[in-house]
């Protein structure tokens, strides 16, 4: 059950701290609200604020066709855009790898990072941590804060940084901050909280969605293995190991890992909330990242002119994106994963016939022979009472137990310590009835590791990021239309060029 105050939307309080990097989402009217000067004061206040930025993240991942979710997971070659060439053209684009410094998507999320950013500041700089309720909010808004700049570093490199929020105009202006310096105030952030978070399993059942020690260290681990600084990776996420079994494990079923059954569970280091109880129709859903549901689950449902009687595997249609390439079917194919792992990430059509299903055409727009069952539309995830098309319960897991014995696997291999590699991917392997591995050089097992990744973390947003930081991107993604030098990151918004003094057209990604 989740936390009902989760999704109420944003109090009128915390609308007064709300920004983004541009002068034009900084400037907040409060006539007639409470001055950040003296809120939060209470620890009721403080605790709404908090959950503001958690709010402010649900919207930001699952805001109808601006979803960062989805643009994460879009250039990678597990996905295609899907749906029709001329459906949704900023999505497709991202996918074509023929985005534009103007693309509305990249604007959107842009704004919604820093909008999660900024309320995060608010409170981190707004609120005395007097008490050990409110040191813990603090703590939360640093990981919080933490986390949305490491997705702006991995998107778009250096980036403006606001440590405080702007208060006189000139402040609103900020230059690009070189990546290095954003990184090692995530690490100063995440490093000082860790010891003030509760252990996952202190939270009151319903608080479950909130950050827990172990998700700081899995972040903090993570952060440490963008930057390729091996040992420290190691070191703390060998801390969130070592509670293997009292905090965090892998979900026995992986089948389950996407499902309300496994919400906050054991594989749950980190998700994003949407709840189908608001029982939304066509004439009340939140268009425009109101909803409290996530309508990109149904964005990513199968199309139903593409894929009938879709009830046989317990499916409702969808509107076809983010269809399955050919390349992961294959994969999986050529790795001899057939279990477990296969069976609930994505299905061939041959087995969707066998399993009672029926093809409308024999092709379609990205389509490549295959149906995607991770993320899907489920009849037994939304509120079929209502719209199902528009209540899907289904939470984003942005980073499970899984992605962290991966990231340790490959932070012990880079350190020379291949028998402690060894040992975290084959936990890995042996959920997916896959057989354990032995024997292997320090090459070999990167490779390994590299494969394990691709199946194990297809269609969560992961893929594109670790090819990009392989160096791999451009060997497995030419023929896509990437363009080593441009493609590693996205470009600066022209929104923010245009709005932001410090940063000239000169200072736009290259290739941009």
């Amino acid at each position: 059950m989740k936390r009902n105050i989760l999704f109420i939307g944003l109090s009128a309080a915390l609308l007064l701290l709300l920004s983004a990097c541009s002068e034009e989402f900084l400037k907040v009217d409060p006539v007639g609200r409470a001055s950040t000067e003296n809120f939060p004061e209470s620890d009721q206040e403080a605790f709404q604020t908090l959950i503001g930025v958690y709010d402010l993240m649900q919207w930001n991942y699952g805001r109808d066709w601006n979803s960062a979710f989805f643009v994460k997971n879009l250039p990678a070659d597990d996905v295609n855009a899907g749906s029709s060439e001329s459906d949704q053209l900023p999505y497709q684009n991202l996918d074509d790898f023929a985005h534009v410094s103007d693309n509305p998507v990249i604007a959107g999320i842009w704004e919604g990072f820093y909008k999660a950013v900024n309320a995060s500041n608010a409170i981190i700089n707004s609120t005395d941590p007097s008490n050990d309720f409110k040191a813990q909010i603090v703590a939360e808004a640093k990981v919080l804060r933490a986390w949305n700049y490491f997705e702006l570093v991995t998107l778009f490199g250096d980036v403006p940084f606001y440590f405080e929020n702007p208060v006189s105009t000139a402040d609103f202006h900020k230059p690009r901050t070189p990546k290095s310096d954003i990184y090692a105030a995530i690490e100063k952030d995440l490093q000082e909280v860790i010891s003030v978070l509760p252990l996952k399993s202190e939270l009151p059942e319903q608080e479950k969605f909130r950050i827990s020690q172990g998700a700081a260290q899995s972040i903090l681990g993570k952060v440490y293995l963008y930057q390729e600084k091996w040992s420290a990776a190691h070191g703390v996420l060998s801390d969130v190991i070592d509670k293997e079994g009292t905090e965090f494990g892998l979900e026995e079923n992986f089948g389950d890992v996407w499902k309300r059954v496994s919400e906050y569970g054991p594989e749950s280091v980190f998700e994003i909330v949407y709840t189908s109880q608001e029982g939304y129709d066509w004439g009340n859903f939140g268009w425009g990242g109101d909803a409290e549901a996530n309508i990109h689950v149904q964005l990513m449902g199968p199309r139903g002119n593409l894929f009938e009687n879709l009830d046989a595997i317990g499916m409702i249609a969808g509107w076809g994106f983010n269809l399955p390439t050919e390349k992961i079917g294959l994969a999986f194919e050529t790795m001899g994963d057939n279990g477990p792992r296969y069976q609930n990430s994505l299905m061939s059509e041959d087995e969707f016939v066998a399993a009672g299903g029926s093809m409308a055409a024999s092709d379609a727009h990205d389509y490549g022979g295959y149906l995607r069952l991770k993320y899907g539309t489920y009849a037994t995830q939304t509120n079929t009472e209502a719209i199902a098309e528009l209540n899907y319960t289904t939470n984003w897991r942005l980073l499970r137990y899984a992605d962290v014995l991966l990231m340790a696997a490959e932070a012990y291999n880079e350190d020379g310590m291949v028998s402690e590699a060894l040992t975290e991917l084959n936990k890995v392997r042996v959920r997916a009835e896959l057989p354990e591995l032995s024997g292997l050089s320090q090459t070999q097992l990167r490779q390994a590791i590299k494969d394990e990744r691709q199946l194990e973390l297809a269609f969560e947003g992961v893929r594109y990021w670790d090819l990009v930081r392989w160096g791999d991107a451009e060997s497995e993604l030419s023929g896509e239309g990437f363009v080593s030098g441009k493609h590693e990151l996205l470009p600066i918004p022209q929104t923010e060029v245009a709005a932001n003094n410090a940063i000239e057209e000169s200072d736009q990604n290259p290739g941009f």
